[in-house]
């Protein structure tokens, strides 16, 4: 019997490398292929692509696997870049890792590991799949600290039943021991933690070339002006850093220090940015919160009931009651207020370990 052909993503890094491994080992014929997605500025000094591409060619050399290059920059600037763009204008902060997971890795990529007879496709993150009958179902990975499921929430029932994540099952130390054992090229890289596939550079900077945008003022909750924000699509809601004010102290405790200052709210129409003082202000809590794009993994949404729901990464699940409203949109509330719920990012539903989908938060609900 013929082996069953996979093909994977290697990026140059020690994840996939190692997922690429796991596989042949497994007895899989493999195949490796790297994703150039982004060729704007490849000369400058924070795109790593070309350094990317010779280590992923090193390691496919090394465990002996064929790869071939294939270049997405078109699809990636269409069906991620310009809405990432659209978002950061809009005055939201969208999550491009799941629009290109959605968009790229698992539509544009899978698309040409077909063409290339593949059976299924593979690739480094950190998830499972598991099949329930007819259905499959997306999991957490073991290792509760890499679990990348929040990313992977748009999937659907197609993509999940071409897809394995060999590295679901292990813990992050373990990829890093193969990876030293192995000898790979690329064992001891620091893992990227750049904007999917642009890679690591000053993000203001980059917004800058893209977008238009207009100074305007910065305001406390109570209406007095504390300064100017260089404009509302550099912001997101919950940053301390960077705001500019740190010289004013409207609200100084007993002791005579002052809270941090926090970005609370953006006003679109008066080109407004909000400011407050202290982690704990209300404006930054929220009991609950609509979103639209909704998109449920078993391909209908779940019953209304008790879940769970991240509604940024690397965030504790929280307990929070769904209402889906059978147009593609659903709102949840939260047993506990949460912090700094960011329109443009995912709020990501579970049942337990299962990911069970979710959307694009819209607007939230505060307490004040």
């Amino acid at each position: 019997m013929s082996k069953k052909k996979v093909v994977i993503g290697m990026s140059g890094g020690v994840d996939s490398s190692v997922a690429a491994w796991m596989l042949k080992e497994q007895g899989y014929e493999v195949i490796g292929l790297f994703m150039k997605n982004w060729e704007d500025d490849d000369d400058s000094e924070f795109c790593s692509s070309r350094q990317d591409w010779i280590d992923a060619a090193s390691v496919a050399d090394v465990i002996g696997v064929d790869i071939e290059a294939v270049n997405f920059a078109a699809e990636y600037k269409d069906r991620v870049f310009a809405e990432f763009l659209r978002e950061y204008q809009a005055g939201r902060t969208p999550n491009p890792d799941v629009l290109c997971n959605a968009e790229i890795k698992f539509k544009a990529f899978l698309d040409h590991a077909m063409h290339l007879g593949a059976d299924l496709i593979a690739t480094g993150h950190y998830a499972r799949v598991r099949q329930a009958g007819e259905r499959f179902e997306l999991l957490k990975a073991v290792d509760a600290s890499k679990d990348q499921s929040y990313f992977l929430h748009r999937l659907n029932q197609a993509q999940l039943s071409k897809t394995l994540f060999p590295l679901g099952e292990i813990p992050k130390t373990e990829v890093r021991q193969i990876a030293a054992k192995l000898a790979l090229p690329n064992a001891q890289k620091k893992d990227s933690t750049g904007i999917c596939f642009i890679g690591e550079r000053p993000f203001r900077e980059f917004l800058n070339r893209y977008l238009s945008y207009q100074p305007g003022p910065m305001k406390t909750a109570d209406g007095k002006t504390v300064g100017e924000h260089v404009g509302l699509s550099f912001y997101t809601l919950g940053q301390r850093k960077g705001i500019g004010i740190g010289g004013v102290k409207s609200y100084q405790n007993a002791d005579g220090s002052s809270d941090a200052w926090y970005v609370a709210r953006k006003d679109i129409a008066s080109n407004t940015l909000y400011v407050v003082q202290g982690h704990d202000h209300p404006w930054l809590l929220s009991s609950a919160l609509t979103a639209d794009q909704a998109s449920w993994i078993a391909g209908a949404a779940p019953a209304p009931r008790a879940l769970a729901a991240k509604t940024r990464y690397r965030q504790a699940d929280v307990a929070c009651a769904l209402t889906p409203d059978g147009a593609g949109d659903f709102a949840l509330r939260f047993t506990d207020a949460q912090w700094a719920v960011t329109p443009g990012q995912s709020a990501v539903l579970y049942d337990g370990d299962v990911c069970l989908g979710g959307g694009i938060i819209a607007a939230s609900t505060g307490l004040a």
